[in-house]
Parts: C-alpha cells; structure tokens; sequence
C-alpha cells in the first residue's frame, strides 16, 4: 500500500509521470506513419494509413495535419492522400552527406565502376534488410538501375549475404524474419539452404547471387571488414548475359575484392 507521503506528491510531479507515456506514444506513430508513407508508391488515404496502423482516425487525421504543415507529409490535389514530403527528404540527405563510410566510398565506388563498367553499389545492414547508400550505374543500355534509399531483405541480395555471412548462423536465426519472402523463384527462403549458402561465403570471402532479388540479373558482393561484425558491404550488378561470359565475370570478381580491401583499410585509418 502507498505511504501517506508518497500519495500526497505534487499534483505536477503526477502530471510529468503520467504525460511521459503519451509522449513517446505520440513519437512512436509519428515514426510509424513516416514509415508506413516512405514504403508505399500511391498516396494512401486516411482509411488506407488507418488500416495499416489501427491509429484512431480522429487522432490520425490530427497528425496528418500536423505533418503536412510541417513539410513531413504531403497531399495529393484533391487533399485526400498522403505522400512522404519533402522534409523527409532533407533529413536523408543529411545522413548521406555527414556518413563517413559513403564519403570515403565515393571515389572507390566511382572506380570500381569505370574498371569493370557495370553498376555498382554500397549498402548497409538495418535489422533484416540491406539499404542502399551509394550506387554508380554501369554506361551499358542493359544495366541496373537502383535508388539510394532502396531497401531489400538481406537474405535475398548478395551484399545481404555478404553480411550475414558476418555471422553466426545463430545470429543471422534471430535476425531473420520466421518466414522468407521469395522475391523471384530462385530466391533462398528455407533456412537450411541459406545457412549453406553463408558458409560458402565465409569460405570464399565473397557473395554470390544469380536472379535472387531480380530475374535475369547476377551479383557479387563483399563487406568491408573495417568493423566487426561488418555492417556495410560493396557489390557489383551483372545482367545473366554478361555474367555468363567467364572473362568478364573473373574480372568483375577481382576488381571488387580489391577495391572492397581498399575501401576497408581507407576506413580503418579514417
């Protein structure tokens, strides 16, 4: 039972204790929301973010409003969907700008892909997912192209095995999503053929993919070793019909083991 002292505290002691919840709840949507927007293509309407988030409407319609004023948010002409707002945007590009990793990256992406003359990328490890930092497309007509801000589930891309091969088999389990989503027909969603998958990344000290995450397209990738475990990896994006030449493909391999160590000891010394 409380004591008498402890039931007379003063009323705005109460107050800040029983505000701090509403608080952070209050952030926590505000993530949520921003998360939810930054995901989708289409605007949503208010009911489409109020099935996805069970926020109720009245409060949800305030935050929106909120958030359009501010630049977080924005409206489609009718003013009835939602779209992630210029801000956003601002926000990110500061992260770019102020990341050591993609500065020191810029020059070694910029010549891994002059040398090898196809598209090239740095990622980074964010929960079960890799996110793209930095890409150099390849002068080909049939290339790749990718979005910084691109988000794919590690298991299905060969920078997200570069990473998890970082790992404990363990740790990639607890990691992992129960279930893997397939992205193509060739994408590893059983756990076991993963886990094979890692240990002969480990062994060779590099990522293979072929038509995991994109049909017709092969990748390599390698993390940088400059932490540990790693948490950001280079790779290097070969459409099938030039992967299938032996040649080119001994000298994509190569190119980005070498500048994936130069990239790592630039790092270590930063």
């Amino acid at each position: 039972m409380a004591s008498e002292s402890q039931a007379r505290q003063a009323p705005a002691a109460r107050a800040s204790d029983a505000a701090a919840p509403a608080a952070v709840k209050s952030a926590d949507r505000t993530v949520e929301l921003l998360e939810l927007l930054s995901r989708t293509g289409e605007p949503l309407t208010l009911s489409e973010i109020q099935r996805e988030l069970s926020y109720p409407k009245s409060s949800l319609f305030v935050l929106l409003r909120t958030l359009v004023a501010r630049g977080w948010v924005e409206t489609d002409r009718r003013g009835t969907g939602y779209s992630i707002g210029v801000r956003a945007l601002l926000v990110g590009t500061s992260y770019l700008d102020r990341d050591p990793v993609i500065r020191a990256a810029t020059r070694v992406l910029e010549e891994l892909r002059a040398e090898v003359n196809e598209t090239v990328h740095l990622a980074r490890l964010d929960g079960a997912d890799v996110v793209y930092l930095a890409s150099r497309e390849s002068a080909h007509q049939l290339r790749l192209t990718s979005r910084v801000g691109r988000r794919l589930p590690a298991h299905a891309t060969s920078l997200g095995k570069a990473l998890l091969a970082e790992r404990t088999d363990a740790q990639v389990d607890d990691l992992l999503p129960e279930q893997l989503l397939a992205l193509t027909p060739r994408t590893l969603t059983s756990r076991k053929d993963l886990f094979a998958d890692l240990a002969e990344t480990r062994e060779r000290g590099y990522a293979v993919e072929r038509g995991e995450n994109t049909a017709g397209l092969g990748c390599f990738a390698v993390a940088l070793d400059s932490k540990s475990p790693a948490t950001d990896a280079i790779s290097c994006s070969v459409p099938s019909v030039r992967l299938d030449d032996g040649e080119h493909a001994a000298l994509v391999l190569e190119s980005i083991v070498r500048h994936a160590k130069e990239l790592s000891a630039i790092l270590r010394t930063g």
